[in-house]
């Protein structure tokens, strides 16, 4: 498995490590989202003791602990009945020599038994927090670690001196895994699996984006075949009533009552589903950028790439694919394929200006970044509603972008750059006062036209590769 990226990560954990006294560190995050390696990376030429948890119940990981800290001691395997026993145990084995101690799936032992939190808390407050120790508690169960470890109402809460959520990877966190890749199909990979270490190294980069659908995710018995299942099942115990609202989500039902209509999840029942997939980070809601957070233009997206795929192509096709027919859904992802990739487009292009806008490489700073779409006065209904991929603004001085995304196998055109400059006198902000900017990105490039338009009115032109670079 080769390590990339977390260097922010790995600086966090080094910084804790190096306090003098006893740290107590969560460090959370989705299934195959990389943080054992990243707790394996940390731990290297430390004094350490990594136990990886399962769910066989307190009695059975207390005894393998045991056996593992004995090995590593070069000790007689203590008698140990319970996690008091244990730690007692560790803590008079323990040299003066800083040593950190990692449970990984923490989140088992709390799935069988509701009182290790609690019996964590003893731990730390009478055995370890006054100790040269780093204690690291890690796990992937997202919503168990923050009710049972994070929360006010959670026993260790107060305890812990940090956390880390840990997020998938980024856009460019593929080239880095598979050297040598085009940036297209590095785009189509991405918005196809998202940035999960594991996901991406299933992808075979001399292979294009249909081949490994079909031998990745389109193959029953394949490791990605029925992931987004297994980690809905390991998530919520209801987890088939979430099913329904991620593939109309997925279909273009973007608000709360088409939700509703299609998922047949009442209405008034449904904040709390969409509220918990948020927490997941596989939800997101958005309003329009000039709008507040509590806007009636609310509209729910499926965040995860991989997710936004699955329900969009594979759990409506399983009879399919079940039935040994995978050709016929290849032939229906082909058909739209593009414009699917083009909405992932956008939000990579919306995480490159963000992080431009930190590197203080934007024409101005932004305090509002976020999509825009609206009515436009006086036109008929059907031909009366505008939509702009990204909108970015800074209240305190009046300043506005306006940025367009075009993912097509043609050059962008100057008609691109002037329905994108009309459109923009439909967004209702600050208007007489207000400074204007335009940007457009265009996976294959632009006609000379674009650039003359651009050149004469001061409109920004981002190629695949300016983004690359």
């Amino acid at each position: 498995m080769r390590f990339i990226d977390r260097k922010v990560e790995l600086e966090f954990l080094e910084k804790k490590f190096g306090h003098f006294s006893a740290q107590f560190v969560v460090i959370y995050g989705r299934r195959q989202v990389g943080k054992t390696e990243l707790i394996k990376q940390f731990c290297k030429e430390k004094n350490s003791l990594y136990f990886l948890a399962d769910k066989r119940g307190t009695l059975l990981n207390v005894e393998r602990f045991a056996q593992k800290a004995a090995d590593q001691l070069s000790d007689v395997v203590p008698k140990a009945e319970n996690f008091y026993d244990f730690f007692r145990y560790l803590i008079q084995r323990s040299a003066s020599e800083r040593v950190v101690i990692v449970i990984d799936e923490f989140s088992y032992l709390m799935e069988r038994d509701n009182t290790i939190s609690s019996v964590f808390q003893v731990i730390w407050d009478e055995y370890l927090k006054d100790e040269n120790v780093m204690l690291i508690l890690c796990g992937s169960s997202i919503s168990m670690m923050v009710e049972g470890v994070l929360s006010q109402k959670a026993p260790l809460y107060g305890r812990r001196t940090g956390q880390w959520k840990l997020d998938p990877l980024k856009l460019h966190n593929v080239w880095e895994f598979h050297k040598g890749i085009g940036a297209e199909r590095a785009v189509e990979f991405y918005s196809v699996i998202g940035g999960v270490p594991l996901y991406i190294l299933e992808f075979d980069a001399d292979k294009d984006v249909f081949e490994n659908i079909r031998e990745h995710i389109l193959t029953k018995g394949e490791f990605l075949y029925d992931e987004a299942e297994t980690l809905l099942k390991e998530e919520l115990r209801t987890y088939y009533l979430y099913l329904s609202i991620f593939e109309a989500i997925a279909m273009g039902k973007t608000h709360i009552v088409e939700i509703a209509g299609y998922s047949k999840i009442a209405q008034k029942d449904l904040p709390k589903y969409l509220t918990t997939l948020m927490k997941l980070e596989l939800v997101g809601k958005e309003h329009p950028v000039t709008e507040k957070e509590q806007s009636k233009k609310t509209r729910y997206f499926v965040k995860d790439n991989f997710f936004r795929f699955y329900f969009k192509y594979i759990h409506p096709n399983k009879t399919e694919i079940e039935s040994g027919n995978p050709d016929k859904v290849i032939s229906v992802i082909k058909r739209d394929f593009d414009s699917y990739v083009g909405k992932s487009f956008e939000n990579i292009l919306y995480e490159f200006l963000v992080r431009l806008n930190s590197l203080s490489k934007t024409p101005f700073s932004f305090t509002g970044v976020g999509r825009m779409w609206g009515k436009i006065p006086g036109k008929p209904k059907g031909k009366n509603t505008y939509e702009i991929d990204i909108v970015a603004l800074n209240d305190a001085t009046k300043e506005i972008l306006f940025a367009e995304c075009k993912w097509k196998n043609r050059k962008t055109d100057a008609d691109v750059l002037e329905t994108l400059a009309e459109k923009s006198r439909f967004v209702n902000w600050n208007n007489s006062e207000r400074k204007e900017y335009f940007a457009v990105f265009s996976k294959s490039g632009f006609t000379e036209k674009a650039y003359t338009y651009a050149e004469k009115n001061g409109v920004l032109l981002y190629t695949l590769e300016d983004i690359l670079r």
